[in-house]
C-alpha cells in the first residue's frame, strides 16, 4: 500500500432540526490505503451511510457540510472542480431488491451508468448506435466475472427474473462497469442469506484485486470485517471512536463500545480473517 487515495478530513454533517440545526456528523476523519479494504463498522444510525452519501455527494437536499474536506488523490471533491472526480467511485447499494428499476432490463440499466461515466479510460458520452457492441461486450465481460450465469442473456432479462444473490452480482458488476478507483460498498451483504453472503464476500475480496480498485466496505457485522477488510474504522453517535487493523482491533479493542459490537456477534471465536489483515 502506497499512502491514501482516499481522505475524510474533520467531516461535519447537520440537518435542520426544531430547535436549529443538527449535527449529524461531528468531526469524522478517515483514510484509505491504495489497495486496501477499509471496514467502516457501528451500529445503526450511527452515521455510516451518511457518510458514504456525502462522499458520494448524494446527501439530502436540506442537509449541510459545515466544515472539513473529503480527499481523492489530494483534490478536494467538496469544490466544483473536485466534484467531477466523483466519476471515480463506483456505488454497490444495500437492497439487491430495490436498487433496479422493475421496467427496465438489465443491459439498458447498466448501460445508462456507462453513459454517465464511459468506458475504461474513456469520457462519458452519448452512446452512438454504432459503439452499442462495443459496449455490451464490455457488460458481458464484467458479468462473467461475477460469475453470473448466461451473461449475454442476461442483459436483455428484467430483475425479477433474477435471486437476491444474482441481483448482487450484477450491482457489484455495474459498480466495476467504469473501472472506478474506489469502490464504495453500502452493507451489500446484510439483505442475503449466509451461504449468498459468502459467496458475495469471496467475490469483493477477488475483484478488488484484480481491478485494482481500493474497497471503503460498510457493514454492522464484525464478521464481515474479519473475512473482507484490512483495517476498520468503527463509528459511533456520527464520530470515529477507533481505527486499527482488524485482527488488532478485533484481540485487542481500545474502545468498550467497540468491545461490545464485537460480543455481539453470535460467532466470535469463529471469526476468519482475511489473508491481508495484519496480526
Amino acid at each position: 500500500m502506497a499512502g491514501p487515495i482516499l481522505e475524510v478530513q474533520d467531516l461535519r454533517l447537520s440537518v435542520p432540526g426544531e430547535q436549529g440545526r443538527v449535527e449529524i456528523l461531528k468531526g469524522v476523519d478517515l483514510s484509505l490505503n491504495r489497495g486496501e479494504v477499509l471496514g467502516v463498522a457501528g451500529e445503526s444510525g450511527c452515521g455510516k451511510s451518511t457518510l458514504i452519501k456525502a462522499i458520494l455527494g448524494i446527501s439530502p437536499r436540506r442537509s449541510r457540510i459545515d466544515t472539513g474536506r473529503i480527499l481523492l488523490d489530494g483534490q478536494d471533491l467538496l469544490t466544483p472542480e473536485g466534484a467531477k472526480l466523483r466519476r471515480s467511485f463506483g456505488f454497490i447499494p444495500q437492497d439487491p431488491w430495490l436498487a433496479m428499476n422493475p421496467l427496465f432490463r438489465i443491459g439498458t440499466q447498466m448501460m445508462e451508468i456507462l453513459r454517465w461515466n464511459g468506458l475504461p479510460g474513456e469520457e462519458p458520452r452519448p452512446i452512438r448506435w454504432r459503439d452499442r457492441a462495443r459496449y455490451r461486450a464490455h457488460l458481458v465481460s464484467l458479468l462473467k466475472a461475477v460469475h453470473l450465469p448466461d451473461p449475454e442473456g442476461a442483459l436483455d432479462r428484467y430483475p425479477h427474473q433474477f435471486s437476491g444473490g444474482q441481483r448482487q452480482r450484477i450491482l457489484i458488476a455495474a459498480a466495476l462497469a467504469s473501472r472506478p478507483r474506489v469502490l464504495l460498498a453500502d452493507e451489500p451483504t446484510t439483505a442475503l442469506d449466509v451461504t449468498t453472503q459468502l459467496e458475495i464476500l469471496k467475490l469483493l475480496q477477488d475483484l478488488a484485486e484484480e481491478f485494482d480498485t481500493s474497497m471503503l466496505f460498510v457493514t454492522h457485522d464484525f464478521g464481515v470485517i474479519s473475512q473482507l477488510c484490512d483495517r476498520v474504522t468503527v463509528m459511533l453517535a456520527g464520530q470515529v471512536v477507533e481505527t486499527g487493523e482488524t485482527r488488532q482491533i478485533i484481540d485487542a479493542p481500545r474502545e468498550a463500545y467497540t468491545a461490545k459490537l464485537i460480543d455481539a456477534h453470535p460467532d466470535r471465536g469463529g471469526f476468519c480473517f482475511f489473508e491481508g489483515a495484519q496480526a
